[in-house]
């Protein structure tokens, strides 16, 4: 057999750079030892990554620390050509002196993608280097303390922002993402009592999580995707009893765009403050997922405010609803009268496919929703329906409704996934709908069923099979 030499090491350098980008840092550092060739094949990776790992690790913290500075001081020495990206993952260094000095090598070599996640411990503080890296197009900052110079003009080049836990004057925050002309993707999680305004013509992507008192979408006209976590404080829910705003129009006035929205906790009851029917009405043309979660069913605001999306958005293909109502004062149900004098009457779901509900406790007007879904989606495929695990006695009477409710969609399956139900064990009862008001039949994984549930009329196909 022929001596085919060494082929890895006769590789182009850009094929070598993307194999050493596949491997830890300190692996792609150990080849220098390979042989001469290899010595500094790794120095001139454009993307680094340090964590953790770099560092041999033991139960002392500070030889941790020792060990990881210097592992990214002579990676960093050693390093040639541009860093295009900058990732530091540790639980180590959150006041380590070194840091500023990276900070500063990096902001000279022009990197473009910055990353600082720092654990537990004392909150790191952003040297105004920082501030010097006009090439940055992705800015990542963790567990972090930043205070933009006063002559900062923005980063120009930036398209995502990704803040989680940092601290930072409101006014501040704002600043920097109007003076981000390029940003397509916002992330902004753990804030306390924050009143903010974004102005951001070029994003797309929006993530929010903390305690806000006010959103403002002030200038988001290509905005495609909403994920907001909202959760509520004693001062930021008085803040909303002396409101006079609508939250509906401040967050959700200007993404005509919008394809995608997912709201949890407080969401809809934040949109619900200010609101009321007919007040704005505004056609999400491109909306095709809704996701809410924690909805009350109580209130009426929040359930006009479920209505609203749902109506104002023709291209609406999946919906997934889950709701935090309290059985016991559901019970009494006021506003009986809502469906019939407030309820949209007219309401056509043309493209609506794909609709989840969880945590139904089967209370009215949880069920007068579902029944406007079924009656109204024409293309529905399935509906699947989880009840709470504290509405134990009322899940004969909600299943009982259900079979009773007409539906719009001929193919609709209705998939009630429930964990015990008279000695049922893991069951997933699915009503399908052949006919929409009378031909009816179980598809079910049962512990116990002896015979097929039937309908009043003729059956035209009766099945009962036990799933694996």
């Amino acid at each position: 057999m022929g001596d085919f030499g060494d082929f890895i090491s006769d590789l182009p350098q850009s094929i070598i750079e993307n194999i050493l980008t596949k491997v830890p840092i300190r692996d792609a550092v150990r080849t220098s030892i390979l042989s001469s060739k290899w010595r500094y094949k790794w120095s001139t990776l454009t993307h680094l990554l340090f964590d953790d790992k770099c560092a041999s690790l033991c139960t002392d913290r500070k030889i941790i620390e020792t060990k990881l500075t210097t592992f990214i001081n002579q990676t960093l020495f050693l390093h040639q050509g541009p860093i295009h990206m900058f990732h530091l993952s540790t639980n180590y260094l959150q006041c380590c002196v070194d840091i500023d000095q990276w900070l500063l090598f990096l902001s000279r070599n022009n990197v473009k993608e910055l990353i600082l996640e720092l654990g537990e411990g004392e909150w790191f503080r952003v040297p105004s280097c920082l501030f010097n890296c006009n090439r940055l197009t992705r800015l990542e900052l963790f567990r972090c303390e930043f205070d933009p110079p006063v002559k900062f003009k923005g980063f120009p080049s930036l398209k995502t922002l990704n803040l989680q836990q940092v601290l930072v004057a409101p006014e501040a925050i704002e600043s920097l993402i109007s003076s981000c002309p390029q940003l397509e993707s916002l992330a902004l999680s753990y804030f306390d009592s924050l009143a903010l305004t974004i102005c951001a013509p070029n994003l797309k992507y929006l993530s929010l999580e903390g305690e806000f008192k006010d959103i403002v979408l002030g200038n988001t006209p290509l905005l495609v995707e909403m994920n907001v976590h909202m959760y509520m404080t004693d001062d930021i829910a008085e803040h909303f009893e002396h409101s006079s705003s609508c939250n509906f129009i401040n967050m959700l006035g200007n993404v005509p765009y919008l394809e995608k929205l997912m709201g949890h906790v407080y969401f809809t009851k934040y949109l619900s403050i200010g609101n009321g029917p007919g007040i704005f009405s505004i056609t999400y043309s491109h909306l095709k997922r809704i996701e809410l979660t924690s909805v009350s069913f109580e209130d009426m605001t929040e359930i006009l405010v479920v209505l609203r999306l749902i109506t104002n958005s023709p291209s609406l293909e999946e919906l997934q609803i889950s709701s935090s109502s309290n059985t016991i004062s559901g019970i009494e149900a006021p506003d009986l009268d809502f469906w019939e004098q407030d309820g949209p009457s007219d309401a056509t779901l043309q493209q609506l496919k794909v609709i989840r509900m969880t945590e139904m406790s089967g209370v009215l007007h949880e069920m007068k929703f579902i029944e406007f879904l079924l009656g109204n989606s024409s293309v529905l495929k399935t509906m699947s329906i989880a009840p709470s695990a504290y509405a134990v006695e009322g899940r004969v009477k909600m299943l009982v409704e259900l079979l009773r409710y007409p539906r719009a969609s001929a193919r609709a399956e209705i998939i009630f996934v429930e964990a015990t139900i008279q000695g049922w064990k893991n069951d997933e009862l699915v009503v399908v709908s052949c006919n929409c008001k009378h031909v009816l039949w179980f598809r079910a994984r049962l512990g116990e069923l002896s015979a097929p549930v039937k309908s009043p009329s003729a059956l035209k196909s009766e099945s009962v099979r036990k799933r694996a």
